[in-house]
């Protein structure tokens, strides 16, 4: 695998730092790697253990009902949008690989969305489809988590998205990778229930770029989360919900 981007903690209390993982050996980074900064240090062996959440945001932006099977599966729509349908997660609803993906109480449906992730490197504002790219710094994986109930129940999804842990991200960054078309999976203790490739998006991944960029300014380190495919489905405590996307790898957690 090439080049990926991480945050870690070089010690179990220490606050988590940025590095640069190639093979089996990571190099710690003075900051955010969107910011241009050089590696630090000597190489050490890398603990995925030491993992966490490789974005901080100022915002999270989501793309609802962005897979036509997901349209087509879907109660809450009987077409595809004419417009992205957006919506926004709070930057606490975010947890890293291996973390756990709490059920809240009052739910009684919580599902798992499976979802390329993008990261945001240079400020993008009114940004033209053509000139998206260079906005883009990376990709990794996100499981946009949802309470179904309330997100029925409240006619609008900001407290169905927005629980703590209900964003796990990660478990790192790849600054390259050939997103109009890679398979993005959700996979329920073991099995493989959402299976769709990025090509098969309603709104491909630079239109959003420019899209969300007419609304609202994306800084750098700001998560765009793309839209899920067919075949979501409840979890319940006790299970291990796994976000798989071709070309970046696998981003796991369990629900309790």
């Amino acid at each position: 695998m090439s080049k990926r981007y991480i945050r870690y903690r070089e010690a179990e209390s220490s606050q988590p730092a940025y590095g640069v993982l190639e093979g089996d050996q990571v190099t710690k980074l003075s900051g955010p790697p969107w910011t241009g900064v050089e590696p630090e240090g000597n190489p050490l062996p890398f603990n995925p253990q030491a993992l966490v959440a490789p974005v901080e945001p100022s915002k999270i932006v989501c793309v609802g009902l962005n897979y036509r099977a997901h349209v087509t599966a879907s109660q809450s729509a009987d077409k595809p949008p004419e417009y992205p349908l957006l919506f926004l997660k709070p930057p606490s609803s975010i947890i890293g690989p291996g973390d756990d993906i709490v059920h809240p109480d009052v739910s009684e449906r919580v599902d798992y969305e499976a979802e390329l992730g993008v990261i945001i490197g240079k400020q993008a504002k009114d940004v033209d489809v053509q000139d998206a790219e260079q906005h883009i710094f990376g990709f990794t994986c996100v499981n946009d988590v949802t309470a179904r109930d309330l997100q029925k129940k409240d006619g609008q999804w900001s407290r169905a998205k927005g629980f703590d842990t209900f964003c796990p991200v990660g478990p790192w960054i790849v600054p390259e990778l050939n997103y109009p078309d890679v398979l993005v999976e959700g996979v329920l203790n073991g099995e493989v229930t959402q299976s769709g490739r990025t090509s098969l998006m309603i709104f491909d991944i630079l239109f959003l770029v420019s899209y969300i960029s007419s609304a609202m300014t994306l800084n750098p380190g700001d998560l765009i989360s793309t839209g899920t495919p067919a075949g979501i489905a409840p979890m319940k405590p006790g299970d291990t919900i796994e976000v798989r996307v071709e070309g970046i790898g696998s981003l796991q957690n369990k629900v309790v």
